[in-house]
């Protein structure tokens, strides 16, 4: 993915005209994002974009520039973060989580999370791209979505956009949001999985305004002037 220098203009213009309003703080953000946002020094580097601590692509030691690719497998180390960039889809991987990604004729279809936290936003596309997250199946189009993984339970917020949910003996539901208004807990009994409300915790705003100008977009939150940003 290519961004021009006209692109990466308005994105630091952006950033720092959130900073200077007040709309983006380091309250429960990481410092490295926070400084990103403030100096407006956000950068559209695909593979490893940034990592703060250790990951591994494949099994072997990552870096920043590090490639991935569909079909590839990303791990962090604990307390680690590290950021992916996969041509129009970008991710915040927190410690101790691990992604597969799916490739489909080479481009991205879908990931699987085996373990972890994770904040992704994708882009337009013309099939589903496909979650699988524990025993749930999340499909989703252009979105932001965090997801925390464990044996049981799948905590999923649909930050922005649609997705259809689905798993073991339940019918498929249908979730549309704008700003987080719908988090939920996808439990599994082991036989049936269920979803129930959640609440917003453990992602933050900022995080999707940083994921997002590295693919040269904004949240559709982002707009008029207003920014409602929300933080766990």
């Amino acid at each position: 993915m290519k961004i021009d220098a006209n692109d990466r203009a308005a994105r630091r213009e952006l950033l720092r005209r959130l900073v200077a309003t007040g709309a983006l703080g380091a309250a429960g953000v990481s410092g490295w994002i926070s400084q990103a946002l403030a100096a407006g020094t956000v950068s559209g580097l695909e593979g490893v974009n940034r990592l703060e601590g250790t990951a591994t692509v494949n099994g072997r030691p990552a870096k920043v520039g590090t490639p991935v690719k569909p079909g590839d497998r990303v791990a962090t180390g604990k307390a680690s973060q590290a950021v992916v960039v996969i041509g129009n889809d970008a991710f915040l991987l927190r410690g101790e989580t691990t992604i597969e990604y799916a490739a489909d004729k080479g481009a991205l279809a879908g990931m699987g999370i085996l373990a972890g936290k994770v904040l992704s936003v994708f882009g337009p596309r013309p099939k589903t791209f496909a979650i699988k997250a524990a025993t749930a199946s999340i499909g989703i189009r252009g979105t932001g979505a965090y997801l925390e993984v464990e044996p049981a339970r799948v905590y999923f917020c649909l930050c922005y956009g649609d997705a259809v949910i689905d798993g073991p003996q339940m019918a498929p539901k249908a979730v549309k949001t704008t700003h987080h208004e719908q988090p939920l807990y996808l439990l599994n009994d082991g036989q049936a999985l269920r979803a129930e409300p959640g609440p917003f915790l453990n992602h933050a705003d900022e995080e999707l305004v940083l994921l997002e100008s590295l693919v040269g977009r904004e949240p559709p939150f982002v707009k008029d002037g207003q920014y409602p940003l929300k933080k766990y």
